[in-house]
């Protein structure tokens, strides 16, 4: 057996083991930060010709998203803010492009998102060499891509493929798309269950996945449940927790956020079979959302009202990154 298929194989096997049937923390009716991606930008951002003239693509600049704290320096941390500008590496780049629900590929070489458009476009580190994947609908706004990369081990062959959330204003749903110029983006289909309920097909949103096993968790904002999906596995699918905005770590620990008297937490699930849910933000007064964890599963960085902090895996005090509000990625 190869060493990525066992990876594989390993990781579903330790989000069986994350597997739940109840809490006793609920989580709101609806997502802290709304329906699907990241909160709306300005009127300016929303329209590519409302844009004023951006600096070429992989240029140093101040910040558009707000603040002048930049921690990101050796962390590993980017911030997309809705607008042009990415930070990264303690600086700010532009992308040339609007650039919304930035997440890097697994050797951290590409990036994808949303442009100004609604389209789904990739491009390099520095915004250059981009191209559209796929351009959304009329009516309808796509949000959160996710990257996951087969090997040529695997029973379906290599590929590289691009989900994320597709809403008509009918459902939700998650799409599929080759990761090329012009694909054609296809429904997900997200696994069958050992359990004699069938998964939810509609409702779905907000994909993450990570690690050399390319396993994806995902919210389901009509039962208000995190599930996850797995193609090679035996099982491949089910629920986790009780929670939404869901992202999964390299080795199968999972963050998502859950309300607790009134505020939105961050909570994390260690792989660990049996494991309890620690609530990484307990102090909490203010809603933290958009949780991500690093690759090598130590740190989760999220996202507050004033900025992006993160916080040790294992639990503590958080720590403020920087005060430009948007959206965290870990690049590897």
């Amino acid at each position: 057996m190869s060493e990525r298929i066992r990876l594989r194989r390993s990781a579903a096997a330790l989000l069986v083991a994350l597997v739940t049937t109840g809490s006793a923390l609920l989580l709101t009716a609806c997502d802290p930060e709304g329906d699907t991606g990241t909160a709306a930008p300005s009127k300016a951002a929303d329209s590519p010709a409302a844009d004023k003239p951006s600096s070429p693509a992989g240029e140093s600049s101040p910040a558009k998203g707000g603040g002048t704290l930049n921690r990101t320096a050796g962390t590993k941390l980017t911030v997309s803010t809705g607008t042009s500008t990415v930070l990264m590496d303690g600086k700010s780049v532009d992308f040339g492009t609007v650039v919304r629900d930035l997440a890097w590929s697994p050797d951290g070489k590409h990036a994808a998102f949303i442009d100004g458009s609604g389209n789904l476009q990739t491009s390099d580190p520095d915004g250059s060499h981009k191209t559209v994947i796929a351009k959304a609908p009329s009516g309808t706004t796509w949000s959160h891509p996710t990257w996951q990369v087969y090997g040529p081990d695997e029973p379906h062959g290599a590929g590289t493929y691009l989900l994320f959330t597709a809403d008509d204003k009918k459902a939700l749903k998650l799409l599929s798309v080759e990761a090329k110029a012009n694909a054609k983006p296809e429904p997900l289909h997200v696994g069958d269950s050992e359990s004699q309920k069938p998964l939810p097909d509609t409702g779905n949103q907000w994909p993450n996945s990570a690690g050399p096993a390319g396993m994806t968790v995902y919210a389901n904002k009509n039962d208000g449940q995190v599930y996850f999906h797995d193609v090679i596995g035996r099982t491949n699918g089910g629920v986790i927790t009780k929670g939404s905005q869901p992202a999964i770590s390299d080795d199968g620990e999972v963050v998502f956020v859950r309300s607790v008297s009134g505020h939105a937490h961050i909570f994390a699930k260690a792989s660990e079979q049996g494991s309890k849910e620690t609530d990484l933000t307990p102090d909490a007064s203010v809603d933290y959302t958009e949780p991500v964890i690093s690759h090598d599963g130590k740190t989760v960085a999220f996202r507050g009202p004033d900025g992006i902090y993160t916080v040790p895996a294992k639990g503590g005090k958080p720590d403020k990154i920087t005060d430009t509000v948007g959206l965290p990625a870990y690049r590897s």
